[in-house]
């Protein structure tokens, strides 16, 4: 590597480095405040003073103590509807997005328009009419009520399709030609083609998944059936606030998308790369 290379490469690396500070410092606040009381952290602000005296697990306690531990039922809700949201998210977008790029038939582009005209639409437009639907099935309150909404997401779809774009036709041929099935290219032939989209996706459908807040928020109405992000936000109230819970719970909240991006790195550059070019 040439000089210049070298003084290029460090400063690149310096920019990154600050850029990567700035974003995790509010975590890292987080991260302190959770072992102080909240009552601390509300009369002295954020501070680059550490006293390590008073630093306690107490609050890590309360989530299994406040109110019969009620965060760690708000943590099994989000996790159960995250946990099927994303499978069949991943199942049925990817059928629907390889059959989409992959399949010639009558009115497949007009298909595609209609996804991405969905994709335009903001959930808040729709959230009467779902709501009206969720209601005459039954389903308020219920897991069901949150997923099936969105139970084939239309960004999937357009992600997959893009993805599938890309994937050589030949493969097809050569399954069609072994015996197969078009269900066994799928899933013999294809499928592992796409395990990069498969992890970039994942990490995208459980980011929505696990903050999603206002469409939870209409559907469940107990306060056992509640999901994290709602149950986070009940505690700051009118009548007193439980900072203590708010922010042991809040940093317990990032580890289910930590470990799924930990497990799905390798694979989320590179679908997320080639996704957004084929087609």
């Amino acid at each position: 590597m040439t000089k210049k290379k070298i003084i290029l490469s460090i400063l690149a690396t310096l920019v990154i480095a600050i850029f990567a500070v700035v974003a995790l410092m509010p975590f890292f606040f987080l991260l302190i405040s959770s072992f102080k009381p909240g009552s601390e952290m509300i009369r002295n602000g954020l501070q680059f003073k550490f006293d390590f005296q008073n630093y306690s697990l107490v609050n890590y306690a309360l989530i299994k103590t406040e109110r019969d531990g009620i965060y760690l039922r708000w943590y099994l809700n989000s996790i159960i509807i995250m946990v099927l949201q994303v499978a069949s998210g991943l199942f049925l977008a990817s059928i629907v997005g390889y059959g989409l790029a992959k399949y010639k038939f009558k009115g497949r582009d007009f298909m595609f328009i209609l996804v991405l005209m969905v994709m335009m639409v903001p959930v808040e437009i729709l959230i009467l009419p779902l709501y009206k639907e969720m209601n005459s099935l039954n389903l308020i309150d219920t897991y069901w009520g949150v997923i099936l909404p969105f139970l084939v997401p239309a960004t999937g779809v357009f992600f997959f399709r893009q993805f599938a774009s890309g994937l050589p036709s030949e493969i097809m041929e050569s399954g069609r030609i072994d015996g197969c099935g078009e269900f066994g290219i799928f899933f013999k032939l294809m499928m592992p083609l796409m395990l990069p989209a498969y992890g970039a996706m994942t990490i995208l459908l459980s980011m929505g998944s696990w903050n999603a807040m206002v469409w939870p928020m209409i559907v469940l109405r107990t306060t056992e059936m509640q999901t994290l992000p709602i149950g986070l936000q009940s505690l700051l109230t009118p009548y007193g606030n439980n900072y203590d819970l708010l922010l042991s719970g809040a940093v317990m909240s990032v580890l289910p998308i930590m470990i799924i991006f930990a497990l799905n790195q390798k694979t989320f550059i590179a679908g997320m790369a080639a996704g957004s070019v084929k087609g």
